[in-house]
C-alpha cells in the first residue's frame, strides 16, 4: 500500500525517477509526491526498461502511467534507503548561455577587459540595452555538453584540482519525448516530457580561450568534468507545470540565497529554446535542454565554490537537489 501523505516532493500526481537498492542494478521508477516508489520494470514487463526507453514511447505510456500513480495496490516501496540517481541518461545535452537577463548583465560587467572606460554603472547599462535589444531581434545561444558530465542530484561533486574558478548555475531542464526537428515554438510544447532541475557548474578561468581569443568560448575545458551536471531528482510530467516560464529557481550555498529568480526572467521561453534548438539537430527522446542560469553565480558575488561546500538547487513544483563539493588532490 502507499504510504501517508507528508510534504509532497514535487507537484503534480506522480514523477519519475531512477533509483537503486544497494549493490543492484538501477531501475525505472514512478515516484508519488509523498515519497513511495514502484519500479516500472515488472509492471511493464520489461527487465531492460529504462527512463529514456519509458520516453521513446511517451504517449502510450503517459495514460498508464497515471492510472499507477492511483493504483494502491502495486508493490510501492519507500525512498528510504534508495539511492537516486540522474533521472534519465540522455544521448544529448543542449546547454543555454545568456538566457537570464540579469544574469547576463552581471557577467557583462563581471567579464569587463582592465582598460575599459566604463563605470560599473555604465556597464549595466550598457548591458540592460543589449538584452533589450536581444529578446526583439536576437536568437538563442545554445550549445552541447557531454552526457559524462551528468551526475545524480544528492552525489557528491568533484571539484577538479585544475579548475580555478568553479562556479554554480542552476537551470530549468526540459526533458524530449518524441523526436524533435524543425519543429516551430507552438509545437515545441508536444515533444517535451516534463521538466527536472539542473546545475551546469563552470570553471570560470577556461570559459574564454585566452590564447587565442579568436575562437571566443571554450565549453569543454569550462563545463564538462566528471559530475559537473547534476540532474533531478525527478522528471515531473509537463501537465503538472502548466507554466514552466513562471517558476522559481533557488540555489542556496551552506544555506545562504544565492539565486533567488522566476524564469519569468528568461529572455527566450522553454518553448523558443526547444524549437530552435530543432532547427539545427535531431532532438531525441531522453535529450535534455538545460535553459541557462538566473543571476546570482559566484562570480556576482565573489565568492566561488570550495571543498565542503553543500549547494542546494530547488525549482517551484520539481523539487531539491543537495550536492557536497569535493576537492580532488593534485
Amino acid at each position: 500500500m502507499k504510504p501517508a501523505a507528508t510534504t509532497p516532493l514535487f507537484a503534480g500526481p506522480f514523477a519519475l525517477a531512477t533509483l537503486s537498492e544497494p549493490a543492484s542494478p538501477a531501475f525505472p521508477a514512478l515516484v508519488l509526491p509523498q515519497g513511495s516508489a514502484l519500479d516500472l520494470r515488472a509492471v511493464f514487463a520489461e527487465p531492460t526498461l529504462t527512463i529514456r526507453s519509458l520516453l521513446e514511447s511517451w504517449a502510450a505510456a503517459l495514460p498508464r502511467l497515471q492510472a499507477l500513480a492511483e493504483d494502491g495496490d502495486q508493490a510501492w516501496q519507500t525512498l528510504e534507503g534508495l539511492r537516486v540517481h540522474p533521472p534519465v541518461e540522455p544521448r544529448q545535452v543542449f546547454q543555454s548561455g545568456a538566457n537570464y537577463r540579469q544574469h547576463v548583465i552581471d557577467l557583462h560587467v563581471a567579464h569587463r577587459a582592465p582598460d575599459d572606460a566604463l563605470s560599473p554603472e555604465e556597464a549595466r547599462a550598457e548591458a540592460a540595452a543589449l538584452m533589450d535589444q536581444r529578446a526583439a531581434n536576437d536568437l538563442p545561444y545554445v550549445f552541447l555538453g557531454l552526457p559524462s558530465s551528468i551526475t545524480g542530484p544528492f552525489d557528491d561533486v568533484t571539484l577538479p584540482y585544475s579548475v580555478e574558478k568553479p562556479d554554480w548555475e542552476l537551470e530549468l531542464a526540459a526533458v524530449i519525448s518524441r523526436p524533435a526537428y524543425r519543429v516551430t515554438i507552438e509545437e515545441a510544447a508536444d515533444h517535451i516530457a516534463g521538466y527536472t532541475i539542473a546545475n551546469d557548474l563552470t570553471d570560470r578561468a577556461t570559459v574564454f580561450r585566452r590564447d587565442m581569443p579568436q575562437i571566443g568560448t571554450d565549453w569543454l575545458a569550462s563545463k564538462n568534468a566528471p559530475g559537473f551536471t547534476p540532474l533531478g531528482p525527478w522528471i515531473v510530467p509537463a501537465g503538472s507545470l502548466p507554466n514552466p516560464d513562471d517558476l522559481q529557481v533557488t540555489l542556496k550555498l551552506n544555506g545562504d540565497v544565492m539565486q533567488d529568480e522566476s524564469t519569468k526572467d528568461m529572455i527566450f521561453s522553454v518553448a523558443r529554446m526547444v524549437s530552435y534548438a530543432s532547427q539545427y539537430a535531431r532532438l531525441l527522446p531522453g535529450d535534455v535542454v538545460l535553459t541557462g542560469s538566473p543571476a546570482g553565480n559566484g562570480m556576482h558575488w565573489g565568492r566561488l565554490l570550495r571543498d565542503g561546500d553543500l549547494m542546494e538547487g530547488s525549482i517551484t513544483g520539481l523539487g531539491t537537489q543537495r550536492t557536497r563539493c569535493v576537492a580532488e588532490s593534485s
